[in-house]
């Protein structure tokens, strides 16, 4: 039978999908294994399937659960045996983590909130299979105005324009801003040309009232 095949489920199958339920509720954080607790996503998609096999091989495909949810649109259809209800399934929560995260610093000063502000951060890119540059764009308060992706790369650079990072500032009315981008390597460490591009836009911003509070730079986690 493939993977995406629809069958009435035996009792025996159903009598898994209420055990797994059980133990999800009752057990709390910790009791599913990683494949088990994306079993447990599938059953809206999947509500007369076996998810077993598809939930074990995201895993086998991505190699971690945070990978698998965190996996764009098009990588998820390179699994054998999904279909649309499934992306959409496992899509939706990394759309409620986003939006989780954003509500734990909107309105907020996000220099007195910095955990929260790594967690945002994390949960946006810390997955990326590719270097992703993104500016956090703050007003005088330090609250977040706007948070943009500016360039995009390879597995281990993304592209900064100064001039274009500054242009935005100055659209946006932002006076503070933090930037933002990954490391896929996993080492967050940061390299020569992160720091030479930091300093770049300090330099540039220090004219036009823009300032730099923080290059934040984040592997996997």
């Amino acid at each position: 039978m493939k993977l995406n095949e629809e069958s009435s489920p035996p009792l025996d199958a159903l009598g898994h999908r209420q055990r797994l339920r059980s133990r999800l509720i009752e057990g709390g954080p910790g009791t599913l294994a990683d494949y088990e607790v994306l079993e447990v996503l599938l059953f809206a998609a999947r509500p007369r399937g076996n998810t077993k096999p598809l939930a074990k091989a995201l895993i086998r495909h991505f190699g971690t659960l945070g990978a698998a949810l965190s996996a764009p649109v098009d990588d998820l259809r390179q699994v054998e045996g999904i279909g649309e209800a499934a992306i959409a399934s496992i899509a939706v929560v990394r759309e409620a983590a986003q939006r989780l995260a954003a509500a734990q610093i909107t309105d907020k000063p996000l220099l007195s909130s910095f955990d929260a502000l790594l967690d945002y951060c994390r949960i946006h890119i810390s997955h990326a299979r590719i270097e992703e540059f993104h500016i956090l764009f703050l007003d005088t308060k330090n609250r977040l105005v706007r948070h943009e992706r500016q360039g995009i790369g390879t597995v281990d650079q993304a592209p900064v324009y100064v001039r274009e990072v500054l242009r935005r500032a100055l659209e946006l009315g932002a006076s503070n801003i933090i930037m933002l981008h990954n490391h896929p390597s996993g080492d967050p460490t940061p390299s020569r040309a992160d720091i030479e591009i930091t300093n770049r836009v300090i330099e540039a911003g220090q004219p036009l009232g823009v300032k730099v509070h923080d290059h934040l730079i984040i592997g996997r986690s």
